[in-house]
């Protein structure tokens, strides 16, 4: 480690501002006495707007983002934070998990991406794991029907979201697409 890293890693850790961002009200309120109960300063926000508000104002040392929220996506607050301080250290929080969405919060600068439920516990070792810590290998391999959910998720992040564009890339009806998209990931 050179000596710009170790000094970014004990400036990092003395910093323990936390902004967590999500419309989900009750459990916002919970995590975040959750997290001030284990030392971070924690602020909050229910919007994009008023998480990118907070970020402008003060870049925070960590910080736990919804993927969804109701007026945008929480990737855009990400985004913010790593280029206002590229030291933070973030975690995408989802409940629509899919590989897509997961490879673009990690290019943003996420450290992890963890789908909900999850509790304080796991967003402290998501947000305080080594860079060079590794996943354990699943037990049961996806199944058919989750492939191939990924993959349409996959091309329609690579179409920019743009329901249309993603039919006409994998021959199928628009209609069908959407009704896929609105499901829930199978198993």
């Amino acid at each position: 480690m050179s000596l710009i890293e170790v000094m970014s890693s004990a400036a990092i850790l003395a910093d323990r501002s936390l902004l967590i961002v999500d419309d989900d009200k009750p459990f916002l309120q919970r995590i975040s006495r959750a997290m001030e109960s284990r030392g971070y300063m924690v602020d909050t926000a229910d919007t994009v707007a008023e998480g990118l508000a907070k970020v402008d104002a003060r870049p925070p040392a960590y910080a736990v983002v919804d993927m969804r929220l109701g007026d945008g996506n929480g990737l855009d607050v990400i985004e913010m934070i790593r280029s206002r301080r590229p030291d933070s250290r973030a975690v995408v929080l989802t409940g629509y998990g899919n590989i897509a969405t997961a490879v673009s919060a990690v290019k943003l600068g996420a450290l992890d991406y963890l789908s909900k439920p999850s509790d304080a516990d796991d967003l402290h070792r998501a947000l305080t794991q080594d860079g060079g810590d590794k996943a354990p290998v699943p037990e049961n391999p996806m199944s058919a029907d989750r492939v191939r959910w990924e993959h349409i998720q996959r091309v329609y992040e690579l179409c920019e979201r743009n329901v249309s564009e993603t039919a006409r890339r994998l021959n199928m009806h628009r209609r069908t697409l959407q009704r896929i998209l609105a499901k829930r990931a199978p198993r």
